[in-house]
């Protein structure tokens, strides 16, 4: 049963915060043309493209879902409601995996070209090349007929171009994640439907995306992985609403503590600037982490 929680205020690491400032200066500077972005490369990290905002402004929400992989567990505990969030760059991640889903059918591996867009978009979270990568796939389409195959139930890719306001919900993030980390803990956990859909990427499509994932350049090296130790894998998104000045910001990855492995995902929006997005989003994913090793 989803619950809700109030998180201390624990301020981050020094590293943490210059880090974070480093990333929201590049993506200041980005903001300016929504247009540029979707037609001109970059090789910097920015936000997403971004559209009118849907709600108005008022407190942010947070949804954290946590499951760990040690224990044999097929579902997430989760804290707050398990709402539908614009995803912002965590859907880099889905792309990627519909990429290496699309050329495990057409029985292949991928091009020198198609690495060379699908590893800056993870470890930089270039946009430009997510910009190509979502022209590959056949954007919403190609996007959520992978995510049958990878257990997704509850992700709708966004519309046209604009892959950075497909929608989706913690739940769903971890279902992604699992299809990526299964088989990383040490339990092996029951047979079912959703583990023959994580088994969906071959372990060399699996082993591709991790790697890359824990190889995010330094300033993005924030969000989940504040709940971790030194090991971490991981993928942020963030994004400011056009019309509200709003921020989008999450983190998903799969985090180390104590020896033991856990899947995160921490979706918010609704935050007055990039900075304090990452602070709630750090700030939940230590709580929920909290609350699920207690008594470990």
């Amino acid at each position: 049963m989803p619950h809700a929680f109030s998180p201390s205020r624990p301020k981050p690491a020094p590293s943490v915060r210059r880090g974070r400032r480093r990333a929201l200066t590049c993506a200041g500077a980005l903001l300016a043309s929504v247009t540029t972005l979707l037609s001109v490369g970059t090789a910097h990290a920015a936000p997403a493209p971004a559209a009118p905002a849907t709600t108005p402004q008022g407190k942010p929400r947070v949804t954290a879902a946590v499951l760990g992989l040690d224990d044999g567990s097929r579902r997430p505990t989760l804290y707050g409601e398990d709402a539908a969030y614009d995803t912002a760059s965590i859907i880099k991640v889905d792309i990627l995996a519909t990429l290496l889903l699309q050329a495990q059918d057409a029985g292949r591996h991928l091009t020198a070209q198609e690495r060379a867009h699908a590893e800056p978009m993870i470890k930089s979270s270039d946009n430009a090349a997510a910009n190509a990568l979502w022209r590959q796939i056949g954007q919403a389409t190609g996007l959520e007929s992978a995510n049958k195959r990878l257990g997704l139930t509850a992700t709708k890719g966004g519309p046209g171009a604009r892959w950075g306001l497909t929608r989706t919900t913690a739940s769903d993030q971890i279902r992604l994640l699992r299809a990526v980390f299964d088989g990383q803990g040490t339990a092996s956990g029951p047979k079912t439907a959703s583990k023959t859909a994580s088994s969906a990427l071959t372990e060399e499509s699996k082993a591709y995306i991790r790697t890359l994932m824990t190889r995010i350049q330094s300033d993005q090296a924030w969000g989940v992985s504040a709940a971790s130790g030194t090991q971490w894998a991981l993928k942020n998104g963030w994004l400011q609403r056009n019309t509200s000045g709003l921020w989008d910001v999450n983190s998903v990855g799969r985090i180390t503590v104590n020896g033991h492995h856990y899947l995160v995902a921490v979706l918010s929006d609704g935050s007055r600037s990039m900075d304090e997005g990452v602070t709630l989003v750090e700030r939940t994913a230590r709580q929920a982490i909290a609350a699920a090793t207690a008594g470990n």
